[in-house]
């Protein structure tokens, strides 16, 4: 029988796209790449930030440490690869990651003066799709997305409007706002359309939500570390709906600056629908924590990181903060020897050395738990836990002289398994995202300096009775700052 004809040719795909409006207003698309020259870390160092405190030289030496390695990985586009930026690596397998890069970008805004780190997200806004979509992992030398768009571990986390909003705070660029809400609104409009369920929370798995190798959802088949990554479980899933609701508020604050008010109408109601929605269906009144939940309304009772991101969201009442908090002070579940284990200590999976995201130390996710805390105005257990992080890295780049990927959080060491085949689960010099320990975190957490152009102000909480302070600290688009306190 003749074959049936067909209207395209032999092996090409269908890949249906709904053209989304905002997208439209993408202008990072088709830009010629930046060729402009890479500063060398040797000839910059003295125009970096200079942090000051008295007596711990070895966290001021993992704060050098962590410029060196990053200046070391910051490249020029390649041709043929559609990167329109200068852009900073993520020091880990040839690729550009989103929310790698996001976090990245929230220690280099400190030498934007030197390099403006914040544009390697625009090599991520000019390969948005039509439809809003953009790969959370790009080929460097390619170009190419990873993954297929549909696949349930293309993207996510969705946490660039955060760091886009704390450049912002930094610097007060209202030009860029408005450059990249179109490809922001678009973005978060995919996810509503492809990663929600029928009630309208969202879902993620292993990869896409970033923390690969929980054990969130129920094992099923017969390689559940494959499940683990790779599958949904037909969960809601805790972090993507808090990460929906930050990148919410985050555009309506973005509107109101540019004057787009009407165009995120139906966001408001969205954040106010997820607001309710993780209050009313995801939180545990006996354990005073929020989880994951399954399809039949059970509750997966696992202690993840990834629910913190509930302090950020703003989305805790007033009369279950405590309760919720009081877990990273309790020392059978996040407050161990390294603060914050990825996982609960009283998980069965929990592992000692940290097994990646079973209990492994991040600076990533640390850097989210203090900025929460912050925040809500719980500036004690920031300090505390960032004053732990940052010590704790210090302690290990005094014997090792490196950065890890993470660590473990029993014990004063880069980040392993208790299996014996993954012994070092964890990269070395790795920055990547450990940058925030040595410089954000120290700067933010410890020091407790934090900036807001947009009021013109700096808040200063001072938790030190050393000496300590920065020189060079980069206020505004052009503004510098000398900030010591004396002992």
């Amino acid at each position: 029988m003749k074959p049936i004809s067909i209207d395209r040719p032999l092996g090409a795909k269908y890949h249906p796209e709904l053209k989304n409006k905002f997208a439209a207003e993408n202008t990072f698309k088709g830009q010629p790449p930046e060729n402009a020259d890479i500063p060398v870390f040797s000839e910059i160092k003295d125009k970096l930030p200079k942090p000051i405190w008295e007596g711990q030289k070895n966290a001021i030496d993992a704060y050098y440490r962590a410029w060196e390695i990053c200046f070391a990985h910051i490249w020029k586009p390649d041709e043929g690869t559609g990167f329109i930026k200068n852009y900073v690596d993520c020091n880990f397998g040839g690729c550009l990651f989103m929310w790698d890069a996001s976090f990245m970008l929230m220690f280099g805004k400190y030498a934007k003066h030197i390099f403006n780190f914040q544009n390697t997200l625009d090599n991520f806004y000019a390969k948005q799709h039509g439809d809003g979509f953009i790969s959370r992992q790009l080929i460097e030398l390619s170009g190419e997305e990873t993954f297929e768009e549909y696949d349930p571990t293309s993207t996510g986390p969705n946490i660039m409007p955060w760091c886009e909003w704390e450049y912002y705070l930094n610097f007060g660029d209202k030009q860029r706002l408005e450059k990249i809400f179109p490809c922001l609104m678009a973005y978060h409009e995919w996810l509503r359309l492809y990663r929600t369920w029928q009630d309208g929370s969202y879902w993620s798995c292993g990869w896409a939500c970033g923390m690969d190798n929980q054990p969130r959802i129920e094992q099923k088949g017969e390689n559940p570390m494959e499940e683990q990554d790779f599958h949904h479980g037909f969960a809601t899933w805790i972090d993507a709906c808090l990460q929906q609701i930050i990148s919410g508020k985050v555009l309506m604050k973005m509107a109101r600056v540019i004057g787009r008010e009407s165009d995120v109408a139906e966001i408001e109601s969205e954040v106010e629908l997820l607001s309710d929605y993780v209050n009313n269906k995801m939180w545990d009144d006996k354990t005073s924590y929020y989880y994951d939940r399954f399809r039949d309304g059970r509750l997966n009772g696992v202690k993840t990181i990834g629910s913190y991101w509930a302090l950020l969201a703003d989305v805790v009442p007033e009369e279950r903060l405590q309760g919720f908090i009081q877990h990273l002070e309790n020392e059978n579940e996040f407050k161990r020897p390294h603060r914050v284990p990825s996982l609960s200590y009283d998980h069965p999976w929990y592992d000692p050395h940290g097994d990646y995201w079973r209990g492994g130390v991040w600076s990533s996710t640390n850097y989210m738990v203090i900025k929460g805390l912050q925040k809500n105005g719980r500036f004690d257990t920031a300090f505390d836990i960032a004053l732990n992080n940052v010590l704790n890295v210090a302690k290990v780049f005094e014997t090792d002289e490196t950065l890890y990927e993470n660590y473990a959080p029993e014990y004063i060491k880069r980040g392993g398994t208790s299996y014996p085949e993954y012994k070092d689960r964890s990269r070395v010099d790795f920055v990547g995202w450990t940058g925030l320990t040595p410089i954000s975190i120290m700067f933010e957490g410890v020091f407790g300096i934090i900036p807001n152009v947009g009021e013109n102000r700096i808040d200063w909480h001072i938790n030190l009775t050393e000496k300590h302070g920065i020189e060079n600290y980069p206020f505004g688009d052009k503004g510098f700052v000398t900030l010591i306190c004396e002992q």
